[in-house]
């Protein structure tokens, strides 16, 4: 069992909000930062309550208590020094943008505990990228989870050269601590091992439907009935939300490129941003 006894979850998109919710049904004091009180307040008042109501539906051993002492061990900030008092582990979860990412670990190696822990919750970026930024690149790893904490409860665990094993092995015991299957990385690769598999699968899928080669439903129905797969690739890009892969497409190759074009001029112009907001490549309103 780890000292953690407090965590700090930076970012209240859809993994934010989930590793916050699954640290504080856990039994972990949860400090939650965005970067303003606009995006916080609709974190508490709408994401967070929907969270526990999620819980309840699919989680066996959930109960009305439980997830309210969940909801009671959250707190709310819009200050980066306010979130970060004394807080043993951060996890940082903010759109998947080197600069962005590194910006927050500068701004929190400011004014963070010298024993804090900081993690970066990364899909795709090397932790040894953003390592020089934290000022503190012994105590600095990835830390990945799968979206649906409370169902695909993965934990990708993924230090640099730099990481101290032991700071490495109290955040595979963490991860435990919060309901994670911690699955540890022997050294740096881009994509880790879920994505590693999974972005090419997704970019495959979204080349079919851009080049009209198939729709997506076509595509879902066929990778379905042929491996025997719960879900097909534009479910599950509905599952993550399409801001998080169009991020990842922006970044690459230039096929990659025009494919995120692609995607932001049907879908996400459009509102169009997966399970979360309603519509994406399905309707779910």
């Amino acid at each position: 069992m780890t000292d953690i006894k407090k965590v700090l979850v930076i970012g209240t998109g859809v993994l934010g909000s989930q590793i916050a919710y699954q640290s504080a049904y856990s039994g972990f004091d949860v400090a939650v930062y965005d970067i303003s009180d606009e995006i916080v307040g609709k974190a508490r008042d709408v994401t967070f309550p929907g969270l526990a109501q999620t819980y309840l539906n699919e989680v066996k051993d959930a109960t009305q208590e439980k997830v309210d002492a969940a909801l009671a061990r959250l707190t709310y900030h819009s200050d980066m020094g306010d979130a970060a008092a004394d807080v043993d582990i951060a996890i940082e979860a903010a759109p998947e943008r080197l600069q962005i990412k590194q910006n927050i670990f500068a701004e929190l190696n400011e004014v963070a505990p010298e024993r804090t822990i900081f993690c970066t919750n990364s899909s795709t970026l090397l932790p040894s990228d953003i390592a020089p930024s934290t000022g503190r690149p012994d105590r600095f790893l990835a830390m990945h989870f799968a979206n649906r904490v409370w169902q695909f409860n993965t934990a990708e665990i993924m230090g640099t050269p730099d990481t101290s094993k032991t700071v490495f092995d109290r955040v595979v015991e963490f991860g435990k601590e919060i309901g994670m299957v911690p699955i540890p990385m022997h050294k740096e690769k881009a994509g880790y091992v879920l994505n590693s598999l999974l972005v090419p699968l997704l970019a495959a899928a979204a080349e079919l439907a851009a080049g009209d080669y198939a729709d997506p439903k076509a595509v879902d129905d066929v990778w379905r009935i042929a491996t025997g797969a719960p879900l097909g690739p534009f479910q599950i890009y509905d599952i993550i939300g399409l801001n998080t892969p169009y991020n990842i497409m922006i970044n690459g190759d230039a096929e990659q490129q025009k494919l995120g074009a692609w995607l932001k001029e049907n879908y996400i112009d459009k509102g169009r941003l997966g399970l979360a907001s309603g519509h994406g490549f399905y309707d779910y309103r």
